[in-house]
């Protein structure tokens, strides 16, 4: 029989935890709670290892996250920039999100102003500091976990964000590859954290090639016809722009028609590419080269990190990056 060490002056071992759990079944701590919970795609034989695990640590869950999450209806609220509900970026998103909260249990109701309905959390998507709806709700005493960085006072429980800069740069670096020595940006008037983001690796990126910068903004959820209406303004103040690099979701494939009127070839003198990834990117002729932001995987993200955070398995302040890659199309390929 294994022989037990002496029972040291600080008193009785701490109690098992969900990290010690899924450490003795050889799964992650997500999985030991969803088989713990009976919710996800847990196998049978995974679920019955996490529960001998369990019963053999004499694991007993933390009282305080449970009584968390059952206290109300299992249920997560979503809040998104109201006017952009029909952008595909946040339809993407918002079903990552209804994808990962059913398999995992929970039902979830979209935000808007107003009450805020009976949840266990919050998921804010871009969430801009002068927005009163994302104020009340980021002081509503419920967790929060925002889908990229929140610039107010109140900050979050828990953050997935997108490398934005690093993303632009590698883009920005594949313009100068063609010989793109006057580049324009065409940045969003938001103050969310993801279009200032841009907005300062642009600039950085001229100053360390010797470009003077050349930005343009239109309004957040601008029309194709303001969009278009910029870059015509644009190409008239600056003939030698050999290239545009829009920042909105939709955007390069709206001003498309204007750049034609110009007059200028895209993928030929003038080369265009998106900060998002959309099908108008992919179907566009010429097809453009787009940053995807992986809008589904982060949805997802964002509730897993929720559940992480409800069930006590991560702690406040928590941040996650999603990967995102660049893809070259023929908008900016030779």
């Amino acid at each position: 029989m294994p022989q037990r060490g002496p029972r040291t002056p600080a008193g009785p071992a701490a109690p098992a935890t969900i990290a010690d759990v899924a450490r003795g079944a050889g799964v992650s701590k997500t999985t030991a709670s969803d088989a713990l919970r009976g919710h996800g795609r847990v196998s049978d034989a995974t679920r019955r290892a996490v529960l001998d695990a369990a019963r053999r640590l004499g694991y007993t869950p933390n009282r305080s996250a449970r009584s968390l999450r059952t206290s109300v209806t299992d249920t997560v609220a979503l809040h998104i920039p109201e006017f952009l509900t029909s952008a595909e970026y946040y339809m993407s998103f918002v079903f990552g999100v209804a994808e990962q909260a059913a398999r995992s249990g929970l039902n979830v109701t979209l935000v808007s102003a107003g009450r805020l309905p009976q949840a266990d959390g919050l998921i804010l998507c871009d969430p801009m500091p002068d927005n009163p709806v994302v104020d009340e709700l980021m002081n509503a005493g419920l967790p929060v976990v925002t889908a990229e960085r929140y610039g107010g006072d109140t900050q979050p429980a828990g953050v997935i964000w997108s490398d934005h800069e690093t993303a632009l740069t590698e883009l920005l670096d594949h313009l100068r590859t063609r010989d793109v020595r006057r580049p324009a940006f065409v940045a969003s008037d938001t103050t969310a954290d993801w279009a200032l983001t841009l907005q300062r690796t642009y600039a950085r990126w001229c100053a360390g090639h010797g470009v003077r910068p050349l930005l343009r903004k239109a309004p957040f959820g601008a029309s194709p016809e303001v969009l278009r209406a910029v870059v015509g303004e644009l190409l008239a103040d600056a003939p030698g722009t050999d290239a545009i690099v829009c920042a909105a979701d939709g955007a390069a494939a709206a001003v498309l028609p204007e750049i034609r009127s110009a007059g200028r070839i895209v993928g030929e003198d003038l080369l265009l590419a998106s900060c998002v990834d959309s099908l108008a990117m992919r179907t566009a002729e010429p097809p453009i080269t787009a940053i995807d932001l992986s809008p589904r995987h982060m949805g997802a993200e964002c509730v897993r990190l929720l559940c992480g955070l409800l069930a006590g398995e991560v702690p406040d302040g928590t941040a996650r990056t999603v990967a995102i890659d660049v893809h070259v199309r023929a908008s900016t390929s030779a």
